[in-house]
């Protein structure tokens, strides 16, 4: 079953230094394995960011969640009130809704 993973975190730094760093990590993620697509947000009012990712099963996943990357965003000084929420999607009504889950 395909797992959607929501990152969320608050930033302390500008805005173009946070996308910067985003365009660093972008190649990576990318690469990781099971990953089938991620969307990058930024709240710059508020300064939260979020990454909404789908992965071809739990096991990718978990995989993601247990890795380098988000090890990073968790000991990252810039970051805080780090959130991630992991979700089953429901294919059915997503398909209806033109969701991007094949």
């Amino acid at each position: 079953m395909k797992k959607i993973v929501q990152v969320n975190f608050k930033f302390k730094v500008p805005r173009s230094d946070l996308e910067k760093a985003f365009l660093q990590t972008a190649q990576p993620i990318a690469n990781f394995k099971g990953l089938q697509w991620k969307v990058w947000a930024v709240n710059e009012a508020e300064k939260w960011a979020a990454g909404i990712y789908l992965f071809k099963d739990d096991v990718s996943a978990q995989a993601y969640l247990k890795g380098e990357i988000i090890a990073g965003i968790r000991s990252n000084p810039a970051l805080s009130n780090v959130e991630i929420k992991v979700f089953e999607v429901l294919p059915e009504p997503t398909k209806i809704t033109r969701g991007p889950i094949d």
